[in-house]
């Protein structure tokens, strides 16, 4: 139970990638953590699951109620769909800065990375992301590596979702070290 007593947000919406959503959701409440996801939308939200619509999750709150300064760290999971719908709502990329304000881990897979060039907090990182978006992350100002997860103080992304293992065992780790005085912005 490494993550008693710690608040996990994850932000997402329709056509999120089912396994980047539910496998560390899974993993962090088994650690002990309380998990909220957030949205742009009340209800339910779809994923992404091979070629087609996938299993829903139920939004616990809206992005535009919610403070980064209540939790203790943030997961992106990505999907095409998903990264593209939030990287333009500006409560998503406003909740998305302040963690990085506040020197909190957060946690972005595959196509989430769009959400931290979006929130101008991606420059002069060491991250990875899916192949297809390394020219955006690059020219965003990032250092981009083809590794399974690159940690940069505080700042967790893999690839895809063969990466979930080791993608969640840094998130553990992150949020169990906490703030990260390099992350702030």
């Amino acid at each position: 139970m490494k993550l008693q007593n710690k608040i996990i947000a994850i932000l997402a919406t329709d056509g999120f990638e089912k396994s980047e959503l539910f496998e560390p959701l899974q993993a962090l409440k088994e650690q002990g953590a309380t998990v909220d996801v957030i949205s742009i939308k009340e209800g339910d939200i779809k994923s992404w699951d091979d070629k087609n619509w996938g299993e829903t999750i139920h939004v616990d709150k809206l992005v535009k109620n919610v403070d980064a300064s209540n939790y203790d760290a943030l997961i992106l999971p990505g999907g095409v769909i998903n990264p593209d719908i939030l990287r333009v709502n500006e409560d998503a990329l406003i909740f998305i800065r302040d963690f990085f304000k506040e020197g909190k881990p957060v946690a972005a897979i595959c196509h989430a990375p769009w959400l931290l060039i979006s929130a101008g907090v991606i420059e002069n990182r060491e991250v990875t992301s899916f192949h297809s978006i390394k020219t955006d992350v690059v020219n965003a100002g990032a250092h981009w590596r083809d590794e399974e997860v690159v940690v940069d103080s505080g700042l967790v992304t893999s690839r895809n979702p063969k990466d979930l293992p080791a993608f969640i065992d840094k998130i553990i780790e992150e949020v169990v070290e906490g703030k990260h005085e390099r992350q702030i912005l």
